[in-house]
């Protein structure tokens, strides 16, 4: 049997993620959250793991075979991160969500030294850089999804293309990188089959919700109204790499791990059809 600890179980690729390894024989999920209790996947065992909680690291841990990291977005990330993965045994492997050429400066160097410690933790590691997952456009928790609703697609791209993934494609390659053979030491770049203008998502969003939604272009200064601290920094830098085409460029990781291709913004939206027109 293998162990395979998931944290963030909840999340937008933690949930697809926990469906797929379930469904392979000789797999145990950990489903790792802050309230084991909502955790309800079929498949996946409920299981204590909090960032802001380390006593519950040793438990969650014990006996793994891989890990699911799940990079917070917080100041601390590469400290913790890095106290996590001591308490995994040599021969453990880690996949890490970290994000589209996270090479880049950031705000203290924070996504590069999050990776750094990772790759240099003796573990077998690999790290995945997804593009910006379509969820967002759908997820009531967060304010884009909120935005399409009330019929405005209120962002800040310069007017440079984004080259959106779906978090289950995501998921899938984690899953490759976490059972299969042939992973360790990769740095993936996500993204899906296409890159859209900001003006082509508002369309195809119009057409799945059914009633118009408009781009409206923004400044990267009211993109960080009313944020403080280390959440505007770390946000002022996504929206500079996004005005820089970061997240412009297509790749074929997806189909070329998983064997099929990546899906779509169009197939997305309309296998979320349910959610976009619940009103």
């Amino acid at each position: 049997m293998t162990r395979v600890l998931v944290t963030g179980v909840r999340g937008k690729t933690g949930t697809p993620l926990a469906h797929l390894l379930a469904a392979r024989p000789g797999i145990d999920v950990l489903g790792g959250s802050s309230d084991p209790t909502t955790v309800t996947l079929e498949g996946a065992q409920p299981t204590a793991f909090s960032w802001d909680d380390a006593s519950t690291w040793a438990a969650a841990t014990d006996a793994v075979d891989a890990v699911y990291v799940v990079r917070p977005d917080r100041a601390d990330a590469p400290e913790l991160i890095d106290a996590l993965l001591t308490e995994l045994s040599a021969d453990a492997r880690v996949v890490l969500l970290s994000e589209r050429d996270a090479d880049s400066v950031g705000p203290d160097g924070w996504a590069v030294r999050t990776e750094q410690v990772v790759r240099g933790s003796g573990r077998q590691w690999t790290v995945l850089r997804p593009s910006w997952f379509m969820q967002v456009l759908t997820d009531e928790r967060f304010y884009l999804a909120q935005l399409v609703e009330e019929g405005e697609l209120a962002f800040s791209s310069g007017g440079a293309s984004l080259a959106w993934i779906d978090a289950r494609d995501i998921a899938a390659v984690a899953e490759c990188a976490l059972l299969d053979d042939g992973h360790e030491g990769q740095v993936y770049e996500l993204s899906g089959p296409e890159s859209l203008t900001l003006t082509h998502v508002a369309e195809q969003l119009s057409t799945a919700v059914g009633h118009r939604v408009a781009h409206r272009e923004i400044t990267i200064d009211e993109a960080l109204e009313g944020l403080r601290g280390f959440e505007r920094d770390l946000t002022l830098w996504t929206f500079e790499r996004v005005h820089a085409g970061t997240f412009a460029p297509v790749t074929d990781t997806v189909e070329r791990l998983t064997g099929r291709p990546a899906r779509t913004l169009q197939t997305f939206l309309a296998d979320s059809a349910a959610v976009l027109r619940r009103d």
